[in-house]
């Protein structure tokens, strides 16, 4: 059963270039609908400005949506009043793409960390010192650092920082913006390392959003590829990568670098002037869906 369902998604933003020109719509996010099992890792792919972490956003209500509707285990959440949410947002967290941006300079990582659970009133104060305690062991720090600033840590740690940050209210459904992508690469094995290994301990379900094909093959499930704001092919990541029907899919797969020349593709060409956005995603293969 699907602990989450995006249904219809639409998010519009108001573009007022010029004083003197008319106000229009840009739609960021088109129509989007998919759902994702429990314990499952759901991966959403396309270049930057497809719509990944606007959908991401949405369902969280970091902005709002201008239609659609996300239910998290059959409740409606664009539906709900503050209180409810306030609440509900002790299951749902996130995972930002900065770890630069994301941590407040002024505040220490113990008091990052427990924010949330100050907020949301739990435990006592010895109670929650010891859940600090609890999730830097979690995610590989010494708890003695806990009185160190965000600029006292790399970006590698800074991102283990936020995941602590994430799990410290148990959420049981975590959306992943790029977790990686502002990190060396000598860094980002590990964090994703450090991903996989919660994630299976824990029992998160996972949104992992990404335009990096080669990580999303090896973390992902089930993959949906967005372009300008739809999903244009979604299924199996196995199947997708190897049977891939839409001519962007094509184009990104072959845009991969390969350090094998056997694995490496013929380099696909995309026609933007060519793709309709009008064509509806339609079954290719049981679970695969492509917009051809």
């Amino acid at each position: 059963m699907p602990i989450v369902e995006v249904r219809n998604l639409v998010k519009t933003f108001s573009r007022h270039p010029a004083p003197w020109s008319p106000v229009s719509g840009v739609r960021a996010v088109d129509d989007v609908s998919f759902s994702i099992d429990e314990g499952e890792i759901f991966g959403l792919v396309g270049e930057s400005g497809s719509g990944k972490t606007t959908t991401g956003r949405c369902m969280l209500r970091l902005i709002e949506p201008s239609s659609g509707d996300f239910l998290f285990r059959g409740e409606s959440v664009f539906g709900l009043r503050a209180d409810r949410l306030r609440a509900l947002r002790r299951e749902i967290q996130m995972v930002f793409q900065d770890p630069y941006a994301s941590l407040n300079p002024r505040m220490r990582a113990g008091a990052i960390v427990e924010e949330g659970l100050t907020i949301h009133g739990v435990g006592t104060h010895a109670e929650r010192r010891a859940r600090v305690a609890e999730l830097f062991a979690l995610v590989g720090f010494d708890p003695a650092q806990r009185d160190r600033y965000p600029s006292e840590f790399s970006g590698g740690q800074r991102q283990r920082l936020g995941l602590a940050r994430a799990l410290a209210l148990k959420p049981s459904f975590v959306v992943a913006d790029e977790p990686v992508s502002a990190l060396d690469v000598s860094i980002q094995a590990q964090i994703i390392n450090l991903f996989l290994d919660l994630q299976e301990r824990l029992a998160l379900t996972l949104l992992f959003i990404s335009h990096d094909l080669r990580l999303v093959r090896h973390v992902c499930s089930r993959v949906a590829v967005m372009y300008c704001g739809r999903i244009v092919e979604m299924g199996p990541t196995s199947e997708v990568f190897r049977n891939a029907a839409h001519p962007y899919t094509r184009a990104l797969l072959s845009a991969v670098p390969s350090i094998h020349a056997a694995d490496r593709m013929t380099r696909a060409a995309f026609d933007r002037s060519r793709s309709d956005a009008r064509v509806p995603l339609r079954e290719q293969a049981p679970g695969h869906w492509a917009a051809v």
